[in-house]
């Protein structure tokens, strides 16, 4: 784990057995930034189902790393993932239809929903090494309109 004054950072392999020390190292950086209990499990939440997709669909079993970044930037908590997978925007993923009975609903899609309803925001970005950067949002207090935040 990285530390610096303004953001704590983590690289792992990007295994599923690693997913507990991801959780782990975003609950106590959300912690560490006094964060109301509900927020912290939102976060973590947001950035488990993101960790699992991205080992388990992005790298697709091959080896590779992911990145968490975690930092505070006036009312919001950014939560920045990156990887070095093929490209693959999330974002751009349909909305979930819940109405849709669950036989009748299409495999998968349901992390990308789950991050959707506990952040505010969700951000992609392919990095200049051809890599993704997905940049969570959560508004910590205040007017939640507000999220002109992309750095």
């Amino acid at each position: 784990m990285k530390t610096n004054a303004s953001s704590v950072s983590l690289r792992v392999t990007a295994k599923l057995e690693n997913l507990a020390a991801i959780r782990r190292f975003v609950e106590e950086a959300a912690t560490t930034l006094s964060l109301d209990p509900a927020t912290v499990s939102d976060i973590v939440l947001a950035v488990d189902e993101a960790a699992s997709n991205i080992a388990t669909h992005g790298y697709q079993g091959q080896p590779g790393t992911i990145e968490i970044e975690v930092k505070r930037r006036g009312d919001a908590l950014l939560i920045r993932l990156r990887d070095h997978a093929p490209p693959f925007d999330p974002t751009s993923v349909p909305v979930s239809d819940l109405t849709v009975p669950l036989e009748q609903r299409a495999i998968g899609g349901m992390g990308i929903h789950l991050i959707r309803q506990v952040v505010d925001k969700v951000i992609h970005r392919i990095t200049p090494q051809g890599g993704n950067e997905l940049l969570l949002v959560k508004k910590l207090e205040g007017n939640r309109e507000n999220l002109d935040i992309c750095s």
